[in-house]
């Protein structure tokens, strides 16, 4: 599976996510979000820096929900419930959203 962006072919797995992490781009992320009918606004932005920094700069780590929700509400001080997340990726905050931060798919089961 691949990716057409700029005039090349990004190389993504079965599932969609980027196989080299070096491609991403915060302009490749709006075309993979709008693939999901998303438009990408500040709040998704933040997320996808959060997913970002915790994976490049934490040893690989790939939060959970629970553990989005409390830094998300952290950051945007303002207490979050699991639904406001969902709103900005509904299909799954911690996967959709990693896949569009261009990290590697999670292989724990569910989002809590």
């Amino acid at each position: 599976m691949a990716i057409t962006f700029e005039g090349r072919e990004i190389e993504t797995t079965a599932s969609g996510y980027l196989v080299d992490q070096e491609d991403w781009s915060e302009d490749l992320a709006r075309v993979m979000a709008a693939a999901d009918g998303i438009e990408l606004g500040q709040e998704h932005m933040d997320l996808i820096a959060y997913l970002r920094e915790e994976f490049f700069d934490n040893g690989g780590n790939l939060p959970n929900t629970r553990n989005i929700i409390k830094a998300m509400s952290e950051r945007w001080g303002r207490e979050l419930a699991q639904r406001d997340l969902y709103e900005l990726f509904p299909l799954d905050p911690s996967k959709q959203g990693g896949r569009i931060a261009g990290l590697p798919e999670s292989r724990r089961k569910g989002g809590y």
